[in-house]
């Protein structure tokens, strides 16, 4: 596993050291992430699409809260703010910022993958 990867792509890992201790238990968190994202993006899609506000926040809640922890710092910033908006039933910036939130996950679920070699 090469950081060099993450790093070169924006991925703050020191960020995540801090947090986490070691690379032992920032590379099992990141692969805990990626197990988590198989369902945690479609569920995403899938409340977006059903315009559930509330199930939504919850899950990019979450992703945000992981991507704090792992330095993904643009990924938690998307979140943060789709969270924000989709508590204050602000369906307008969800829609208008929903696509740039989901190619920064799929991006960093791809990282992710060529990392841990997956």
């Amino acid at each position: 596993m090469d950081t060099t990867i993450l790093i070169n792509n924006g991925i703050d890992i020191n960020k995540g050291l801090e947090l986490l201790g070691d690379m032992d238990m920032y590379n099992e968190t990141l692969g805990d992430f990626l197990d988590e994202s198989e369902t945690r993006i479609p569920n995403i899609v899938a409340y977006y699409n059903a315009g559930d506000m509330p199930n939504y926040a919850i899950l990019v809640h979450a992703m945000k809260s992981d991507s704090k922890y792992l330095g993904f710092d643009k990924l938690a910033e998307l979140s943060y703010n789709h969270e924000m908006a989709s508590k204050e039933g602000n369906t307008a910036y969800v829609s208008q910022n929903f696509n740039e939130l989901l190619e920064e996950a799929n991006r960093i679920v791809r990282l992710v993958k060529e990392y841990l070699g997956r």
